[in-house]
């Protein structure tokens, strides 16, 4: 039999772990086999030793993320530009200089604020060494201005992205690449950028807002970003590095009021974020597509798939002092010969000169989301992957309803402003975040091994994670005729083929 099953990868895979020996020689095979896959590159060259993790400085105070300038002085018009292009910075305490490919010189990109129902033009200019896009991730824009991999602006071209943000927009977006087989490198190049949209009616609007963006760094000894290896490709890549806004373990002065409203962008590849903070009080006020009906306070932790993103209320603790963010291992059914996931520290906060008072009660009520109504059609996504031995060749695929992605094939078609009820079922060993372009959904419930949980609270997403065996049901609609995309978040699994296509008609 030429593929494995689920059922004995993970016998496979633990075969590997206990003999060194064959997992060396299989590693090496598969690394050639997969060398000349979309998104893998160098792979077929030996792996270079890694940096330090205490290569990069720590302790610095954190930055603020530099804003993008509106070049319109006409009021609901936001114009500017956006260039990715190679930047050379020192990150490494010996001053050794690493290329990233950024977008106005910045690490993270600029951030973009507008508020509901501006008019948003950014000419984007391509002067990296491969063709590119900008895709506007939750945003509610028409297809042909997000980004896809159909549209994609060559090396040396430019293009313009213009499109008008409807009412009830308001939330914590991003932009990031998606060329199709380049996405996961140029994201972990440095592509990524920050993108809110503010409602003129926010009723959090007074507190000190806090902007953290979490992302992997990969370095190899001699500085240079390190390329992706078999592991990589195959659970998603993860670097030694865990940085905030670009930065190592940083140091945040907290408000002197002791409460601040956090909004938390997970920009990693594949980075499961399990975030606590011993001490703090953590009420979480909005999810991807913005704020909820209501807060939900008393958390202990925060829990943040790839490409998801919170807003979180923090109190200080009374007792004031010094206290680690760090993350949590996650249990996400990593494969292959790994090293067990560590406990990591991320940023350090300072409350000394916090002047502790009295906090009057968070609103009760936040906004209203409505319920979208009945669905008036079902659809089904089928994750999974498959391992091959033929020929004693060694490959592995991400698959989407049995298929990988062709650009040329049309999975669904649906129907502009018509509900639907997706059924997203993970058949594979590993978790996958299931992303889907151009409009938010409401999960309605989730199902494992025949028991069914009801969503706790109503919210807006445009992210879904699924454990290994669990199927997600979540309804929809988009509002624009044209193409979307919808695949797994791990960027290296929808550069290996877990994507599809929908055609709204």
């Amino acid at each position: 039999m030429n593929l494995l099953s689920k059922s004995n990868r993970r016998t496979f895979f633990a075969t590997l772990s206990t003999a060194p020996w064959l997992g060396s020689a299989w590693a090496q095979s598969m690394m050639h086999d997969m060398s000349g896959m979309h998104g893998v590159k160098g792979m077929s060259h030996p792996v270079a030793a890694l940096a330090s993790v205490n290569a990069l400085s720590d302790g610095d105070p954190l930055v603020s993320l530099t804003k993008l300038k509106n070049g319109s002085t006409k009021p609901g018009l936001f114009r500017a530009s956006l260039r990715a292009a190679p930047i050379s910075i020192a990150l490494m305490k010996d001053g050794t200089k690493t290329e990233f490919w950024a977008y106005n010189n910045n690490l993270p990109g600029p951030l973009i604020e507008v508020l509901e129902g501006d008019t948003v033009e950014i000419e984007f200019f391509n002067d990296l060494p491969q063709e590119s896009t900008i895709h506007w991730h939750g945003l509610p824009v028409p297809p042909e201005q997000d980004g896809n991999p159909q549209d994609a602006v060559a090396p040396g071209a430019r293009r313009l992205y213009r499109f008008k943000l409807p009412p009830d927009s308001a939330g914590t977006y991003w932009y990031h690449p998606h060329p199709h087989g380049y996405t996961a490198e140029q994201v972990y190049r440095g592509l990524a950028g920050l993108f809110i949209v503010r409602s003129k009616n926010d009723p959090l609007k007074n507190f000190p807002e806090r902007h953290l963006v979490f992302s992997d760094l990969k370095l190899s000894a001699d500085g240079r970003i390190a390329d992706s290896d078999m592991n990589d490709e195959m659970n998603g890549r993860e670097g030694q590095f865990a940085l905030v806004n670009a930065q190592r373990q940083p140091v945040l002065k907290f408000d002197a009021n002791g409460r601040e409203r956090w909004r938390i962008w997970n920009a990693n590849s594949a980075r499961y974020l399990r975030l606590s903070l011993p001490g703090a009080t953590l009420t979480l006020v909005g999810t991807d597509g913005g704020l909820l009906e209501q807060p939900i306070s008393g958390l202990t932790e925060l829990l943040l798939a790839p490409a998801e993103r919170i807003e979180v209320i923090v109190d200080a603790p009374a007792q004031g002092g010094v206290a680690t963010l760090v993350t949590e291992p996650v249990e996400r059914g990593k494969m292959g010969n790994v090293q067990p996931d560590q406990t990591m520290n991320l940023m350090k906060m300072d409350y000394s000169g916090v002047k502790m008072q009295q906090h009057a009660d968070l609103p009760t009520k936040l906004r209203r989301i409505n319920d979208l109504g009945p669905a008036k059609s079902k659809k089904q996504v089928v994750f999974s992957e498959e391992m091959s031995m033929a020929g004693g060749v060694h490959s592995m695929k991400f698959l989407v309803n049995g298929k990988t992605f062709d650009m040329k094939r049309v999975d669904f078609t649906s129907k502009v402003n018509k509900v639907e009820l997706w059924e997203i079922v993970n058949e594979s060993d590993m978790d996958h975040p299931f992303h889907i372009h151009g409009t938010q959904f409401q999960v309605i419930e989730r199902e494992v091994n025949g028991k069914i949980t009801k969503a706790p609270y109503r919210a807006w997403r445009d992210m879904a994670n699924l454990k290994s065996g669990e199927t997600v049901r979540l309804k929809m609609l988009q509002r624009h005729k044209g193409l979307r995309m919808f695949h797994c978040h791990i960027l290296e699994h929808e550069n290996n083929g877990m994507m599809g296509q929908v055609k709204v008609i």
